[in-house]
C-alpha cells in the first residue's frame, strides 16, 4: 500500500486538464478546455530503516515530509572497513 508509516498520507486523487489554444494575456482568443482525465498525486515515501524506541530496526515506507520533520530516527549503518 502506497501510504506513509508516521502520517499515514495516502494518495489522493485530481485531475488532469488538456487545453489548447492561446492565451488572452499573448494575444490569443483565450485557452479552452479540451479533456478532462482523472489522475493520482502519490506521496513522496521513501524506504528507511528506522530504529524504534524498544531497540529493533525495521524497514518502513516514510514520506519525506516526515524525514524532513525528523519524526524518525533513521538505524545507523555501520560499514566494514577492510583491514
Amino acid at each position: 500500500m502506497k501510504h506513509c508509516a508516521i502520517c499515514d498520507k495516502k494518495p489522493i486523487v485530481g485531475k488532469s486538464i488538456s487545453r489548447r489554444g492561446l492565451a488572452k494575456k499573448t494575444g490569443g482568443i483565450g485557452k479552452k478546455v479540451t479533456g478532462i482525465t482523472r489522475r493520482r498525486f502519490l506521496p513522496n515515501l521513501q524506504k528507511v530503516k528506522v530504529r524504534f524506541p524498544n531497540g529493533t530496526v525495521k524497514r518502513i515506507s516514510v514520506c519525506a515530509s516526515c524525514l524532513q520533520a525528523n519524526k524518525v530516527t533513521k538505524a545507523v549503518s555501520f560499514k566494514k572497513t577492510a583491514a
